[in-house]
């Protein structure tokens, strides 16, 4: 059972959305449009946003959809694929409120996806991987990643669960605005 008792703590981590890597997956746009859903529902309620991008000067950044949705959140380059192998990463993490709970959307699920999530739960964090939002070329690696994250404590979830989730009740002051987002984001 996922339970969010409060926002402290809650990042969502963009993984690599650079346009060469979304052409390469075959409902990429899709990915995409989730991953928009993620980011405005973060930044709508408050939520901390991290974006990280492959090895940049050579692959590009962020798709600049995406970045517009949150201008100001940092940008990770890396060279690694967990996320987490970054320093500046792992130090931003720690700023205060510290990031206890990951949630993840990006790509490309077999490898950067799956080695951020398995190192956050090696240090002890919780991670929420946004099953919509997530993506790779190939559909049979992706679903063994996830089956062996969620049995390693992950939470395996769709977007619109978890900001639901995240609000509770239609009496949060956020949620008319994210039923307006998950519309235009369908």
């Amino acid at each position: 059972m996922t339970v969010y008792p409060s926002l402290s703590g809650i990042l969502l981590l963009c993984i690599d959305m650079q346009p060469v890597f979304v052409r390469a997956i075959a409902d990429g746009g899709e990915i995409q449009k989730r991953c928009a859903l993620a980011l405005a529902a973060a930044n709508g309620l408050g939520l901390p946003i991290i974006f990280t991008e492959q090895v940049p000067n050579k692959l590009g950044g962020t798709a600049s959809e995406l970045r517009s949705l949150a201008p100001d959140a940092p940008v990770v380059p890396k060279q690694t694929f967990s996320a987490l192998g970054e320093n500046s990463l792992q130090e931003a993490l720690r700023r205060p409120p510290a990031a206890e709970h990951l949630l993840l959307c990006g790509l490309e699920t077999p490898v950067c996806i799956y080695q951020t999530a398995v190192a956050a739960l090696a240090e002890g964090g919780r991670v929420t991987v946004l099953s919509d939002a997530i993506g790779a070329r190939r559909s049979a690696d992706a679903a063994a990643c996830l089956d062996t994250l969620r049995h390693a404590g992950a939470h395996i979830l769709p977007t619109e669960t978890v900001f639901y989730a995240l609000l509770q009740d239609v009496q949060h002051p956020f949620f008319k605005t994210f039923t307006s987002l998950v519309k235009s984001h369908a």
